[in-house]
């Protein structure tokens, strides 16, 4: 069909063609998970605040500019952002060809750190110092890597069709693909991480079918592996204390029950309302230690009160939800064990930054999702998103 004047349609109004293509049905645009978008850019807008807070007056950490902390973190979520994007251009099954390599090059990363490379930070030799007063946390992005390797090989032959569910010698290879990882990680000792690896595995291996006997097994071996670290002496003193504290928080107020019994106080002092934000003593006086990472929550809870902290709860459940969602609408394996695994991933380490502020979790080093200050960390969440997005936008569209 020609247009007057014998333009074609196309060209004739090329606008109107970008911008049906934007709203099509099948469009990127129209297929996007957006309640997880906007939960997750909500997440990282209301950490940007809460840091902000925690880190203002804090001469000592931010050289004397005050919004230092602020604009990094403003930062990181956009270079997040941008490797969500990518991932989502990639797909997450263009990822599953590229596997093994990312796989080698998470070994080499985590491998690194236990080199001169490797430095020391709160008590955890976890990172790799890069210059420009940024560092990098290689174990962040293991929690990717063991993900995607899972279920490259446990849904392989189930997606082919050969199986209905992955065989013994398939699921043994997995496991065992992903201990190693998780073992350089413990040796650094980083057993926050490792905690969060162990959690991921389970996830996949209950997305996967696998026998059960799999994951009673996979249980029994943490229990008896959590044994054998503490027999053997493989933990440091530092993480010892935290269990101690945990055990008996009057343990040592004033020493390794700090940061708990000083988080509870914020916490509890926030009422229904709070304080307001830059307006909680706690958070002023600077009395809770690593308040812009581990302990971010405790600021929401003082200055934004039980309102505030159950919004940052309620994005955090939306998230879940969603992706909930996207595993069980996904028509490949392959997909439902990656989003089962982000899944398990987020629940439990946001589980577990918010029950340790709390005082009914063991203080373990972990950030919360989208909130806490950390570049590995806000860039591997946001690369799980757009994971999570790439499983929406790839699925078959039903009449």
């Amino acid at each position: 069909m020609t247009a007057p004047h014998g333009f074609s349609v196309s060209r004739y109004a090329p606008e109107r063609g970008a911008l049906a293509r934007l709203t099509a049905r099948d469009s990127v645009l129209r297929r996007l998970d957006w309640p997880i978008l906007i939960s997750a850019l909500a997440l990282s807008l209301m950490g940007s605040l809460l840091v902000w807070s925690a880190t203002r007056g804090r001469t000592e950490l931010n050289n004397g500019d005050p919004y230092y902390f602020l604009f990094r973190h403003v930062l990181n979520t956009g270079i997040g952002l941008a490797l969500m994007v990518g991932t989502i251009w990639l797909g997450h099954r263009t990822l599953r060809g590229a596997v093994p390599i990312l796989y080698g090059l998470s070994i080499l990363l985590i491998l690194a750190v236990l080199t001169p490379l490797g430095a020391t930070i709160n008590g955890a030799h976890a990172w790799i110092v890069v210059g420009g007063g940024f560092s990098l946390q290689p174990s962040e992005f293991v929690k990717i890597t063991i993900i995607l390797v899972m279920a490259m090989l446990l849904a392989a032959k189930v997606d082919a069709g050969d199986q209905l569910h992955p065989d013994h010698g398939t699921v043994a290879k997995a496991l065992g693909l992903a201990a190693l990882p998780m073992g350089i990680v413990m040796l650094m000792p980083d057993l926050g991480s490792v905690m969060v690896m162990a959690v991921i595995v389970l996830g996949v291996l209950l997305a996967s079918g696998a026998s059960n006997r799999w994951v009673l097994g996979l249980i029994g071996a943490g229990v008896l592996g959590a044994v054998l670290v503490t027999m053997l002496g493989m933990l440091d003193e530092y993480q010892i204390n935290r269990f101690a504290a945990f055990a008996n928080p009057d343990l040592d107020p004033a020493g390794v029950g700090y940061n708990t019994n000083q988080a509870r106080i914020a916490i509890g002092s926030g009422g229904l309302l709070g304080a307001g934000l830059f307006k909680g003593s706690q958070t002023t006086g600077q009395f809770v230690p690593e308040q812009q990472t581990d302990f971010v929550f405790t600021v929401a809870g003082e200055e934004l009160g039980f309102v505030g902290a159950g919004l940052i709860l309620v994005l955090l459940g939306v998230i879940l939800w969603r992706a909930c969602r996207i595993a069980r609408e996904t028509s490949e394996l392959y997909g439902t064990i990656v989003a089962a695994g982000i899944i398990a991933w987020f629940a439990f380490q946001s589980f577990e930054n918010i029950g340790m502020t709390l005082g009914i979790m063991p203080v373990a080093g972990l950030p919360l999702p989208f909130v806490s200050y950390g570049g590995s960390s806000m860039f591997a969440v946001w690369v799980a998103i757009g994971l999570l997005q790439s499983i929406r936008v790839q699925r078959p569209i039903t009449a």
